[in-house]
């Protein structure tokens, strides 16, 4: 199974690479390396779930652990699941953005605490190949369900207080963030242009993968035809949230992570927030100007919640568009539906249009991600660490970061890929270009 497990979660191409044997050894091996009493189950609207999802209940109850279902849901509303109802841990059954063929599953601890490579998945991977032919327990677990849509209504709400009278677009690009969101805005006084709130996960519209750009082109259409005041869209999962100002501009993760601090600081003032090191400089200025403690900590989902509770962290952003909420003083989770719920209180607190509140923020030249599929990324990394030995600073945090009094750069090897990541920003567009290129010759 060791093609389907990757750095974060499990995931591969059914049937080809992911099978109900597989969803069933997986559920075994994971109920037996938690050895909790109970784990929260549920899954996404792919083709596949219902024939994996059973084999996975299978699985878990044949370890005698219990199992608590609760249907076709957002990734985000399963993490509050397990916190709020004292299981052991969750498993959700999800393939998030990927294409349709694709399933696989997030794993989490007590407390959503997410589960990884250098976590236990490796663990996992192990002991579900040895216990996928052991005898079922004496006493098999038990099988509920629990309908959780209305708690996680009031749980994601509380992110934010104000609640000003906006027009928004929200496309859901056929995830499963329309699963909840239509009970979330009866609560709310918006008025909404709704895009692909059906979950189909075969996603006919378009890919639910919103940092690609041609995957905003419906939602940009929307925001200019209407008049909205900015939109939202959210990837198959919905842990991930990526926002178009109002004159239907996409806004940068890393700078939304800045605007958000700001309301997230007025509840929780002189509090820690934490951005990946990918962020602009902006985004830093941002948190210290609202009073707030800016920390950096490394790409992935893991390590950000991670650093969250070692930090006592508030809040986190991450420029693929997750953003870190600490709900409770046990649960801290990324959750796209919230961010909608925390740009809508920013929003209100400001009293003015996205477009101004994010130009200030716009004051740095920045590249872009640009992947590069390379030959020996490890080489290349100390390459170029050794050109830049005189910069300010150097750190391997998560590649290589490097900064320099008037730009910087980081530049990462992809987890699955023989690819290189760069990100360069300046504080000239003339200085960004020619830095980028630079680091660009290297990457061969």
């Amino acid at each position: 199974m060791s093609k389907i497990f990757k750095a974060y979660d499990i995931r591969g191409v059914f049937p080809d690479e992911l099978e109900a044997t597989d969803a069933y050894s997986i559920g075994r091996g994971t109920a037996h390396f938690f050895g909790a009493d109970s784990l929260v189950i549920g899954r996404d609207a792919r083709a596949s779930s219902p024939e994996l999802v059973e084999a996975l209940i299978r699985g878990v109850r044949d370890e005698g652990v219990s199992v608590i279902d609760i249907g076709l849901v957002a990734t985000p509303m399963l993490y509050y699941a397990v916190d709020s109802l004292g299981a052991g841990g969750g498993i959700m059954l999800t393939a998030s953005h990927n294409p349709a063929q694709y399933n696989g599953f997030k794993i989490c601890r007590e407390h959503a605490i997410p589960v990884g490579e250098a976590s236990g998945l490796i663990d996992i991977e192990r002991i579900s190949s040895e216990r996928k032919d052991a005898a079922p327990a004496e006493t098999r677990g038990d099988l509920t369900t629990r309908d959780v849509v209305a708690g996680y209504v009031d749980h994601v709400l509380a992110v934010g207080r104000e609640r000003p009278a906006l027009h928004v677009a929200i496309d859901c690009g056929n995830g499963m963030a329309g699963v909840a969101l239509g009970a979330v805005l009866e609560k709310l006084p918006v008025r909404t242009e709704r895009l692909y709130f059906e979950p189909d996960c075969t996603f006919p519209n378009h890919p639910a993968d919103p940092l690609k750009a041609e995957n905003l082109v419906d939602l940009v259409s929307t925001v200019k035809k209407t008049g909205a005041d900015f939109g939202v869209a959210f990837d198959g999962d919905a842990d991930r949230a990526i926002f178009v100002d109002d004159t239907g501009r996409p806004v940068s993760s890393d700078l939304v992570t800045g605007l958000l601090a700001r309301s997230q600081l007025q509840q929780h003032p002189g509090g820690r927030v934490l951005y990946d090191l990918r962020s602009s400089w902006a985004t830093s200025e941002e948190i210290e100007a609202a009073g707030g403690s800016p920390g950096v900590c490394r790409v992935g989902h893991s390590f950000i919640k991670a650093a969250m509770r070692e930090e006592n962290a508030i809040f986190a952003g991450e420029l693929s568009g997750h953003f870190y909420f600490r709900f409770s003083p046990t649960l801290v989770a990324d959750d796209g539906i919230a961010a909608l719920i925390a740009l809508i209180d920013l929003l209100g607190r400001e009293g003015k249009p996205l477009s101004q509140l994010v130009a200030p923020l716009r004051r740095y030249s920045t590249s872009g991600e640009i992947n590069r599929r390379v030959g020996d990324p490890a080489a290349i990394l100390d390459e170029v660490e050794s050109q830049h030995a005189s910069a300010s600073e150097i750190s391997r945090l998560d590649g290589l970061l490097v900064r320099y009094d008037d730009w910087w750069f980081n530049l990462r090897s992809s987890n699955t890929e023989p690819l290189l990541r760069l990100n360069v920003e300046a504080r000239t567009q003339e200085r960004m270009e020619a830095e980028r290129d630079r680091l660009l010759e290297v990457m061969v």
